[in-house]
């Protein structure tokens, strides 16, 4: 089945959606946009802004521990914060749950064309004023690293194929957000899920010259 832009109006969405909930297809074929309005449950939600929460006030004590720069633990309280308030969102939801969520579509396999487009995946790290290294994200990057998870948990690690020419075009962060795609235990069970603990092993961190487009020294 391949979805059209009218299946994703707001008139005709749930009905599409139920219809892959429903259906036996062997594939469903939909495009970014209409694949980020398939939401996740609030549960599962929760759980994972949790799961990043935790993550983060672990890096503030050990950026503490390490004495990093006042301007790096403060950097990260206001991730911090900014996940609270999404989890607060999540906890105040008091819309009837009547929309049907990625979980119970029963999709087995997920197939990302183009999966350069989610590179901007949350980060979180005690370096700063490096190049390449940015800790905003999208929302839809968001959203497909829960679903990812959820495919790991069903599939044991055998649900996501990602498809790009281009899995690293700026930085060696990006190959270290396609790992937390595609391989987020075997980050977990060595220990390098934070991306501070696989920069050290992977990664180098130098001071160079670099020129901009404009063969101007920056």
């Amino acid at each position: 089945m391949v979805a059209t832009k009218k299946d994703f109006a707001t008139a005709n969405r749930k009905k599409f959606v139920s219809r892959i909930a429903t259906g036996d297809f062997d594939a469903v074929i939909i495009g970014h946009s209409q694949f980020e309005k398939i939401p996740m449950s609030i549960e599962r939600q929760r759980y994972l802004i949790q799961e990043q929460i935790n993550q983060v006030l672990q890096s503030i004590e050990d950026a503490k521990r390490d004495k990093a720069e006042n301007f790096t633990v403060k950097q990260m309280e206001k991730a911090r914060k900014q996940l609270e308030i999404k989890l607060e969102k999540l906890n105040n939801n008091t819309r009837k749950d009547d929309v049907i969520t990625f979980e119970q579509l029963g999709v087995d396999k997920l197939f990302v064309d183009e999966a350069h487009a989610y590179k901007n995946l949350f980060l979180y790290t005690k370096m700063h004023n490096v190049s390449g290294i940015a800790q905003t994200e999208a929302q839809k990057s968001s959203d497909l690293f829960m679903k990812c998870r959820y495919l790991d948990e069903m599939t044991t690690g055998k649900g996501i194929v990602f498809a790009t020419g281009t899995p690293v075009s700026n930085s060696m962060v990006e190959l270290y957000t396609m790992q937390r795609y595609l391989q987020y235990e075997d980050l977990r069970k060595a220990g390098l899920q934070n991306f501070d603990n696989w920069a050290s092993i992977f990664g180098e961190t130098i001071t160079a010259v670099e020129l901009s487009p404009e063969r101007n020294r920056i």
